[in-house]
C-alpha cells in the first residue's frame, strides 16, 4: 500500500517543483515504483521530466472533471519505476468547475488513492494557491512536506498554510500529517540563510528535514533538459541532497533502517 505525500506552500519560488521532480527521482532511482502527479496548471512538473505540456491532451484535469480514468492518462518516463500523471494549462478551469460538484474537496482523493496499490509513492506537485485544486490534494494525501526558502521572508505565509492544514485535519482529512519542513537554496556562505535555519529548527524542531536542499546551478539547469537533476549530474550537491532526502523519508516511515542508507544504489 503505497503513500500519497503532497508538496505544497502557497508562496511561490520555493522549489516546490523542483523538490517534486527529484524526490520522486530519487525515489524510483532506489527502485521505489513512484508516481508523479503535476497538480499545478503551470505544468512545470510536466515539463521537468521532458514531455511538452501542449502535447498533452489528457491529464489531470480529464481525471478530475470528466472522469477519464487515471490508467489512461499515466505515462512513463524514461526513469525506471516512475509514472507520471501529466498535466496542462486545462487544470485551471478545474477550480470553478469543481464549485458545483458535491464533495469538491475530495474528487481528487477519488481519483488517487485507489492508485496506492500500485506505487510505492504517490508525490503530488501542488500550484502557489491554497484554492480548492491544494485542498484537494491535501485531502487526498497521507501526508504534506513544506519546502521553504533559505531567504529573508522564509516564515512568511508559513503560519497561514500551517492553519490550512489544521482545518483540512480537522473537518476533512483527520489522517492528514506534516512529513516535513523542507529547507531549499541554501547557500552555507550567507549569514542570512544560516540564520534562516536556526530560526526554522528552533520554531519546528523535530518536523524539520535533516537534509537541507542546497542552492546548486544543476538544480536549475536540469529542467531545461527535461531530466531530473540526477540525471543531469548524478555528483552534483543537488543531486545527492535529494538522494538523501528520500532516504530520510524512508527511514522516518519504517521502509529501511538508518544502517541501511549508505548502503550501495
Amino acid at each position: 500500500m503505497g503513500k500519497i505525500i503532497s508538496i505544497a506552500n502557497q508562496k511561490g519560488g520555493v522549489g516546490k517543483t523542483t523538490s517534486a521532480i527529484n524526490l520522486a527521482a530519487s525515489l524510483a532511482v532506489l527502485e521505489y515504483k513512484t508516481l508523479l502527479v503535476d497538480a499545478d496548471p503551470q505544468a512545470n512538473s510536466s515539463s521537468g521530466i521532458g514531455l511538452n505540456p501542449k502535447n498533452i491532451k489528457l491529464g489531470l484535469y480529464e481525471c478530475l472533471v470528466q472522469d477519464i480514468r487515471p490508467q489512461d492518462v499515466i505515462l512513463t518516463t524514461e526513469t525506471p519505476f516512475l509514472d507520471i500523471m501529466p498535466s496542462n494549462i486545462d487544470l485551471v478551469g478545474a477550480e470553478i468547475e469543481f464549485l458545483d460538484m458535491p464533495n469538491r474537496e475530495h474528487i481528487m482523493a477519488g481519483t488517487l488513492k485507489p492508485l496506492k496499490e500500485s506505487y510505492d509513492f504517490i508525490i503530488v506537485d501542488c500550484s502557489p494557491s491554497l484554492g480548492l485544486i491544494t485542498t484537494n490534494a491535501l485531502v487526498a494525501s497521507d501526508s504534506v512536506i513544506i519546502p521553504v526558502q533559505c531567504e529573508y521572508f522564509a516564515l512568511e505565509g508559513l503560519g497561514k498554510l500551517l492553519n490550512t492544514i489544521k482545518i483540512i485535519q480537522t473537518h476533512l482529512n483527520k489522517n492528514l500529517e506534516i512529513e516535513g519542513i523542507l529547507l531549499t537554496m541554501y547557500d552555507s556562505r550567507l549569514r542570512l540563510c544560516n540564520q534562516v535555519v536556526d530560526d526554522v529548527k528552533t520554531h519546528f524542531q523535530d518536523i524539520v528535514f535533516e537534509t537541507i536542499i542546497q542552492r546548486n546551478t544543476k538544480l536549475g539547469e536540469a529542467p531545461s533538459y527535461g531530466v531530473p537533476v540526477i540525471y543531469h549530474d548524478a555528483d552534483s550537491k543537488g543531486s545527492i541532497n535529494y538522494l538523501n532526502l528520500a532516504k530520510e523519508i524512508l527511514i522516518k516511515n519504517g521502509i529501511i533502517t538508518p544502517s541501511e542508507e549508505n548502503a550501495p544504489i
